[in-house]
């Protein structure tokens, strides 16, 4: 990378954006060094203006940052960071140091928490029961499912159409996760299909 440290007294702007959601987490600054700890070590690490050193993200809380991709601006003074974060990114406890009402991407969120159901059963755990009923289960509650939201859109509340709708992405989502295929994955497809490739 060609990145301009000089435009900005030796720092420039790093916007920290979840890897999967797509969500901006954060702003920081990087100098050289923090920018070189960072690319070795796979966890963000920025300067601090306050305490004038280097600091990594995570140091003290565990909530690290950890790298997914680093792309810089047309103009090399800027950079994007797409992070898989552990834990809330802002020292608040909150996912995010920007005040959002909500995840709008929580899909992607649920995303996470089935697989971590996956990766580390949860003993009651509606997602391991399931998994523990085996894929021909986990399919047919998403016919079920299926049918239950085309019989709300033709003939009960619009309330009701959103709560069957949502059983259906969930379930759907429990199913990707046993054949092994990501929301990435699907949308990749779709952008392939749309453009033709």
């Amino acid at each position: 990378m060609t990145i301009d440290f000089n435009k900005s007294e030796g720092l420039v702007p790093v916007v920290i954006q979840d890897e999967k959601t797509l969500e901006v987490l954060m702003l920081g600054y990087m100098n050289s060094e923090a920018y070189q700890k960072t690319v070795s070590e796979g966890k963000v690490t920025f300067f601090s203006r306050a305490k004038n050193r280097l600091w990594t993200k995570g140091e003290e809380s565990g909530n690290f940052l950890h790298v997914v991709s680093i792309k810089e601006d047309c103009d090399n003074d800027t950079l994007l960071i797409r992070v898989n974060p552990v834990g809330p990114t802002c020292h608040k406890g909150t996912r995010s140091c920007f005040d959002t009402n909500f995840n709008q991407n929580f899909i992607f969120e649920l995303e996470k928490i089935i697989e971590d159901r996956y990766t580390n059963p949860l003993e009651g755990s509606y997602v391991n029961k399931l998994r523990g009923k085996g894929i021909n289960k986990i399919a047919q509650k998403v016919g079920e499912e299926g049918v239950e939201t085309v019989i709300a859109a033709l003939n009960e509340t619009e309330n009701d159409f959103i709560n069957e709708a949502s059983d259906l992405i969930f379930h759907l989502l429990v199913l990707m996760r046993e054949k092994n295929v990501s929301l990435s994955t699907i949308a990749q497809n779709l952008e392939n299909r749309h453009s033709g490739k």
